[in-house]
């Protein structure tokens, strides 16, 4: 084999889908079969501007881990799919990547729609799923592993933050599908908790890009600061038109920035005064955030933006190359399972020194709050440190014991289900 990646591309049930194959660009012995790994992200559609890098950063992983000899001396394989914003892709796909292709773990999913339709399959055919995104938190099952930010490390922190700065009344305006609507719980809970009151809460469905209504009944009911749940290119239309009204209200959120780089896409001052936790942006001043920019840019410089998405993505790969080197090489997920309930699998990566949790198999996280100026820079008024996905493992979960497969709200956590 040469030190070239390979691509090679074809037509698949009306969709080009793109498989790269990773092969070792340095003169190091590697043998065996490769490790395949399948990518199933949205290159295209409504959610590719916060999805393309997830692709890139784990092209970028690969590469590096190739370079390195591999993960025990076996090179990485990527199989890559375009899942183009739709659910019934990702399915097609999941399908093809653990049947047709045999892979040995998948990256896959930006909405919780996706995840959750591709889910089920993963568990069909006992496959290995990471899932790379900030969501709305909950899912207990043995067949994932989730490096994404949640609910008890975002609003957790976010919440009672804004609270004490602006004040307790809150309205939330959210996407109307499962990460909405279970995020919104959350954000009424911890309002309540802190004695705050919802001044109103709107479910948005996702290709809606009119908000005038939505301004009107914000404006009607004069909350000290809205929480932000929006998803998608035609819901961020939201930020323009609410500056257009001079809404002039302090905004929350535990998505936007960290994932659609809205600060860099819209006209400034549209997004001032928003306030986002998330666990890694491009704007975060480290050395190692520095390094991994650095090291993005050399192999991807038309970058738009680098997003939390990118480096857990990143850090996903990192961390099963331990996971299966530990492991001895395997790749069985019982295996690699195994090597997680030792509860030391970390990495110290771009944003932080991270582990995965053996109860929950989520991971633990740096929150950045990252504060939008009037000219769209960020500041970041505070930050805390090694925050764990806490909650699934208080509330019952724990997949060293048992799997069930299920995912759990705070109205419906696992204790109140078994």
């Amino acid at each position: 084999m040469n030190g070239r990646m390979k691509n090679v591309a074809f037509a698949a049930a009306g969709s080009l889908a793109l498989i790269s194959g990773h092969l070792p660009t340095a003169a190091l012995a590697q043998e065996g079969e490769p490790i395949k790994v399948g990518v199933l992200e949205d290159q295209s559609g409504d959610f590719a501007a916060a999805t393309m890098v997830k692709v890139h950063a784990i092209e970028l992983a690969a590469e590096e881990i190739n370079e390195a000899g591999g993960i025990a001396g076996r090179p990485i394989e990527l199989v890559i799919y375009d899942t183009q914003s739709d659910n019934t892709r990702y399915q097609e796909f999941m399908r093809r990547v653990l049947q047709r292709d045999q892979v040995d773990v998948v990256f896959a999913g930006f909405s919780s729609a996706s995840r959750e339709a591709y889910r089920p399959i993963v568990n069909q055919f006992d496959g290995f799923a990471f899932y790379n995104n900030q969501y709305e938190g909950g899912v207990c099952d043995a067949n994932m592993v989730v490096t994404g930010a949640v609910p008890e490390q975002q609003f957790s922190t976010l919440i009672p933050w804004m609270m004490e700065e602006f004040g307790p009344n809150v309205y939330t305006i959210a996407a109307d599908y499962n990460f909405g609507q279970i995020s919104a719980e959350w954000v009424r809970n911890i309002v309540a908790e802190n004695g705050g009151t919802m001044a109103g809460e709107e479910f948005i469905p996702l290709g809606v890009s009119q908000f005038s209504q939505t301004i009107q009944n914000i404006q009607a009911a004069q909350p000290d600061f809205v929480v932000t749940l929006l998803v998608g290119t035609a819901q961020a239309s939201y930020y323009e038109q609410a500056a257009s009204a001079n809404l002039g209200l302090p905004m929350a959120s535990s998505v936007n920035v960290g994932q659609g780089y809205e600060h860099k896409r819209f006209t400034p001052p549209s997004l001032a005064n928003m306030f986002v936790t998330t666990n890694y942006i491009e704007e975060v001043d480290t050395p190692a955030s520095a390094d991994f920019l650095e090291r993005f840019r050399a192999k991807f410089p038309d970058e738009p933006y680098i997003n939390q998405e990118a480096a857990n993505s990143y850090i996903a790969l990192n961390l099963y190359k331990q996971m299966v080197e530990r492991a001895e090489g395997s790749t069985d997920r019982e295996e690699l399972r195994s090597v997680i309930a030792e509860g030391d699998v970390c990495f110290d990566g771009p944003s932080g020194n991270v582990c995965i949790d053996p109860k929950s198999q989520h991971m633990s996280h740096t929150i950045y709050l990252a504060k939008v100026e009037e000219d769209h820079s960020i500041s970041f008024p505070t930050v805390w440190e090694d925050i764990k996905p806490y909650w699934l493992g208080d509330a019952g979960c724990d997949l060293t014991v048992s799997d069930p497969s299920e995912q759990y709200t705070p109205s419906s956590p696992p204790t109140a289900a078994n």
